[in-house]
């Protein structure tokens, strides 16, 4: 009797990935079949919708619609869709937000074949499926202090380098106001200047600048 195959459907911008991921996954596997690809969020729920993949593997960096927004949406007309996250993405926040969406795995894509393979078959069965160094990158995230939507647009801003002043400007805030978010910032992060704030707020995921 043959056993039921684990369809997957592969969410990545590009299309040489999605390609190279094709050629893994299938390479031996015959418990693996890919039923479908995506290139960018929104096309990722409507396959996702038509196929109905025993597993999504999700890109974060995706155009339009991102991949924990395409994760949500998903989640959302089906809290038991199961997702892995394959991601260049490695900061503690972006792993947060991926797993407090609803994805039940996080690789990074420098991981091995049989990594990946080993955790499409964990969340398959219903398992999590985290590696040690990105479970404690976890724990990092947890044992942060959070900070508020107001203070991550101010940190977004003081990244592209702008002083206080631009920052209320664009945000619609009192400068004095700003100067208290900055504050607020320098000691949430454990950083001594602006610079400093920006290196670690890059490094952790808690934000991304646009190439």
């Amino acid at each position: 009797m043959t056993a039921t195959p684990i369809t997957l459907l592969i969410v990545d911008d590009h299309p040489v990935v999605r390609d190279g991921l094709v050629a893994i996954l299938h390479q031996g596997e015959p418990d693996l079949e890919v039923v479908g690809e995506a290139g960018d969020g929104r096309e990722a729920v409507t396959a996702w919708r038509t196929l109905k993949p025993t597993v999504t593997i999700m890109d974060l960096q995706l155009p339009g619609q991102s991949g924990v927004e395409a994760i949500i949406a998903i989640r959302r007309e089906d809290p038991e869709a199961r997702v892995l996250v394959l991601t260049t993405f490695d900061g503690d926040a972006d792993i947060q937000r991926a797993l407090e969406a609803g994805a039940r795995g996080y690789l990074l894509k420098s991981v091995r074949r049989t990594t990946l393979i080993e955790a499409v078959r964990a969340v398959a069965s219903g398992q999590r499926y985290l590696p040690p160094a990105t479970a404690a990158r976890l724990v990092e995230a947890m044992e942060a202090e959070r900070l508020t939507p107001r203070e991550l647009d101010v940190l977004r801003l003081l990244a592209l380098g702008q002083r206080n002043r631009e920052i209320a400007e664009n945000l619609g805030l009192a400068e004095p106001t700003v100067k208290i978010h900055v504050n607020n910032l320098l000691r949430k992060l454990q950083v001594k200047d602006r610079t400093e704030a920006a290196v670690v707020a890059l490094r952790r995921g808690l934000i991304h600048l646009e190439p």
